[in-house]
């Protein structure tokens, strides 16, 4: 709705009393819609009330018909001949801070106001920044002439402009809302695509679809609710459904649309087809011992985790006997990485816990004969390999792992260095010699998803490249990697035919939203199939957004990017958030984040992104100084970088700056803030404060510091542990910090925010903790969500651009 009248808006404007009085002169007017008076059946209706014409007002009319509405100025308006009508009209207000203003609505009788398609009670006019389309709704009466008068008034001088163009702010609900790609799929012919969606509402309500179309014609063959996948070798696509006898697998001819019932009573549970097509391989879940609710006992750290207990076996389902049978069984987790092409083989996966050393958890990999079901170990006890897929031919395995895999044949860092764990590797093993070569060692890029395609034999992947998601293919046979040219800064997804040279991918930039692609792999053309990008996106005005990196002090070229708002002018000073992680992995470009930081842009705000020391994606000796740093290196980028940005560009107001981060990132905003007092706010969420009480009350604590804390503990190491955490330096720290928690973090728990924010309240600093009820470390609640992005945009308001306006609205003071 607001997009279509922003498309058509065209106003005239005066503004009056030193810009705080802007009269409306000019209207996008639609009308006049007939409406008549019902027939009176009685003379009250069930309330008791009696009818009056002022009710017609409440006669559904669509303010879309503003659309092909015509301008019409203030004064008199166009009435109706026939009785009663109504009318519309409406007119475009922009903010780039939060404000209020009162409406004064002046010649109307009987009129509803509506802003950005919600019915206002009052004038009252309480806006967060966007672009708002204001509607009035009005009753003429045959043979009266309405007139009109509309001024805006407010008390924040100039922050209030009327719209004359049909361009919008880019907001957290274009975040939000509107259809995304989850998912692609081709045939395994490259003829057909299955693309699944997932739209999000106004108002949080979600759902997903999925569609199959043909890729020659572009012809939509079948929409469906249901997921829908490939089967592998036949051309068909299946899904399940609950039908009478339980539930069933339904296979389609996707040219003829025409249903098989293949499997009448499938068993519960997660299942794939062989690739023969002749039997489905099952994961199947053992409950494991239940404890007494009132009280009871934790057998180790992961105890405390929902499901930990239950554990995970394999089975086979014949297609023609409908007989399961179980493929393993033991009280060890148990998982399929892979299926060989002829079925016979199967590649499975086995964890177990060993506390007492790094890695604590231990793998093992094995070809397990489903004829025999005969096992042969592959790989034992390996705490660092992570997945496994044959070779088309059967006779090798892809191995995916960290640099420290099958025995660090793979590792490529300094002496005295230990890789990131979170450093991805791929490796080739021969499983007749068991010989293996590492085939990315001195590739910098980090793999995240390969698949060795029977097409061409060539291995396919993605790899975080820097701050992108890049495309590569890899010759196994003589480990040469290429980096394939795609139209999008990060790769989301991709899918390959088995059978002939196509694949399907989708992905974003840093500044636009999804869009799907083909790719011929022997041509190496992309071609766009679908550009979601363009409806989520129209009508919005963007900032640019450019790369920037500089030499830090120890001779590192550290990467970074940075945006600017719309209508950025360089001869203005704008203040600066500083976003990072300063973790594991990079902050990619990623469109749409937790963090857009294009909505921030908008606000008015210069936002740099920093790649600081740590991050994978840029070669095993980077990725490994993350290791048993705590902060130290990281910090000194993120400064050094911040001063050097504001040292080259002048637009940067180097009094306004602010910075955030989460998790390890809300970390580093705590113990940035004990380094250097060159920003004016910050905020941390779901921040680590105590290195110790992290390491231990995290359900991911003891194993997050694997990577981060190799091989160090609290007893061993507390200069690591104790000196590097923000709470045994909460002096230092004079930065207005805000810290932002869910109240049911499991993975950080909450506690490490109330003790920072205790200690600097002790300190009589500037703080204030806003925590969020029922939400763990991520806060994916609709409605909790904008809360807490405002909660963001309003601290920042306060201390970068002087306004406490929102904050106080958000959070009224109060004497206690």
């Amino acid at each position: 709705m607001k997009k279509q009248i922003l498309l058509s808006c065209a106003l005239a404007w005066t503004v009056m009393a030193g810009a705080e009085t802007i009269d409306i002169t000019t209207f996008r007017y639609a009308g006049p819609y007939v409406v008549q008076a019902p027939f009176q059946v009685d003379s009250v209706d069930v309330n008791s009330k009696t009818f009056v014409s002022g009710r017609l007002l409440d006669t559904p009319l669509s303010v879309d018909v503003l659309q092909q509405g015509t301008l019409v100025t203030g004064g008199l308006l166009p009435g109706s001949d026939s009785g009663y009508a109504l009318h519309m009209v409406g007119f475009v207000l922009e903010n780039t801070r939060y404000a209020t203003a009162k409406l004064k609505i002046d010649g109307l009788k009987k009129y509803q106001l509506y802003v950005d398609g919600k019915k206002q009670e009052g004038t009252e006019l309480a806006l967060e920044p966007a672009t708002h389309a204001v509607v009035i709704k009005y009753l003429s009466e045959a043979g009266k002439t309405d007139s009109l008068k509309v001024s805006v008034d407010t008390d924040q001088e100039g922050s209030i402009s009327l719209k004359q163009d049909n361009k919008k702010l880019y907001t957290l609900a274009d975040v939000l809302h509107g259809t995304r790609f989850a998912g692609v799929g081709l045939s395994p012919d490259g003829r057909y695509l299955i693309t699944n969606y997932r739209t999000t509402c106004v108002g949080g309500r979600s759902a997903g679809s999925t569609r199959v179309t043909e890729l020659a014609s572009g012809k939509v063959l079948a929409e469906r609710t249901e997921n829908m996948q490939w089967m592998p070798r036949s051309n068909r696509y299946y899904y399940t459904r609950t039908g009478v006898d339980g539930r069933q697998l339904i296979v389609v001819d996707p040219l003829t649309g025409a249903e098989t019932v293949l499997v009448n009573k499938l068993p519960d549970g997660y299942f794939q087809f062989a690739p023969t097509e002749d039997y489905l391989l099952f994961t199947m879940t053992q409950e494991g011992p239940k404890e007494r609710k009132e009280i009871y006992e934790v057998l180790e750290p992961d105890d405390r985790q929902p499901g930990w207990r239950n554990r995970s076996y394999l089975a086979k389902y014949d297609l023609k006997t409908g007989l399961l049978q179980p493929l393993t069984f033991g009280y060890h987790n148990v998982w399929a990485a892979d299926i060989s092409n002829d079925g016979r083989y199967l590649l499975m996966m086995t964890s177990r816990s060993r506390l007492t050393k790094r890695p604590t958890t231990l793998f093992s990999l094995y070809r397990l004969d489903m004829q025999t079901l005969q096992a042969e170990l592959l790989i034992d006890k390996d705490g660092f390999i992570s997945g496994a897929r044959f070779s088309p031919d059967g006779t090798q395995v892809l191995v995916s792992g960290s640099p420290e895999s099958l025995g660090g044949i793979g590792k490529n860092v300094k002496e005295g260095q230990t890789p990131s764990m979170t450093d991805g590797q791929l490796y080739l093993l021969d499983i007749a010699d068991k010989r293996v070569t590492p085939l990315t060692k001195d590739f910098n890029p980090s793999v995240q998803r390969a698949v060795w395609n029977k097409a061409d034999g060539q291995v396919y992947f993605t790899a975080e490249n820097r701050d992108c998601y890049s495309l590569y293919r890899m010759n196994p046979a003589d480990g040469k990697i290429q980096q394939l040219e795609v139209s999008e800064d990060l790769v989301n997804s991709f899918s390959l035919a088995q059978n002939a040279p196509v694949m399907a991918y989708y992905g974003q930039s840093a500044s636009n939203s999804d869009r799907l692609y083909t790719l011929n792999t022997k041509k190496m053309k992309s071609s766009l199939l679908e550009d979601l990008s363009k409806d989520l996106l129209k009508d919005v005005e963007l900032g640019e957004c450019k790369a920037w990196s500089f030499t830090n002090s120890r001779g590192d070229t550290i990467y970074g990017r940075y945006y600017l708002p719309p209508h950025f002018d360089a001869n203005r000073k704008y203040p600066m958030i500083v976003n990072y992680y300063g973790g594991c992995s990079p902050v990619s470009r990623n469109f749409e984040s937790r963090y857009p930081h294009h909505a921030y842009a908008a606000l008015g705000y210069v936002v740099y992104v920093i790649e600081p020391s740590g991050a994978t994606g840029f070669g095993q000796e980077f990725s490994a100084r993350h290791v048993n740093t705590a902060g130290e290196g990281v910090a000194q980028d993120i400064i050094e970088g911040t001063k050097q940005f504001c040292k080259e560009h002048a637009f940067v107001n180097d009094r306004k700056i602010g910075c955030i981060g989460a998790s390890y990132g809300g970390f580093m905003t705590q113990y940035l803030q004990t380094r250097t007092d060159i920003f004016a706010a910050a905020i941390s969420h779901a921040g680590i404060s105590d290195h110790t009480s992290y390491w231990g009350e995290g359900y991911w604590g003891y194993s997050y510091s694997e990577v981060s804390m190799a091989n160090s503990y609290p007893w061993s190491n507390p200069d690591l542990f104790v000196k590097q955490s923000p709470l045994f330096n909460a002096d230092k720290i004079h930065t207005p910090l805000l810290f932002l928690h869910g109240d049911a973090d499991v993975n950080v728990p909450v506690g490490e925010s109330i003790q920072m924010f205790t200690a600097l309240k002790l300190l009589g600093r500037e703080t204030a903790f806003v925590a969020v009820t029922g939400q763990d470390h991520h806060i994916v609640d609709y409605g909790k969500r904008i809360q807490w992005q405002n909660t963001i945009f309003a601290w920042f308001a306060k201390w970068l651009q002087d306004d406490a306006t929102w904050w106080d609205a958000i959070y009224k003071p109060k004497n206690l």
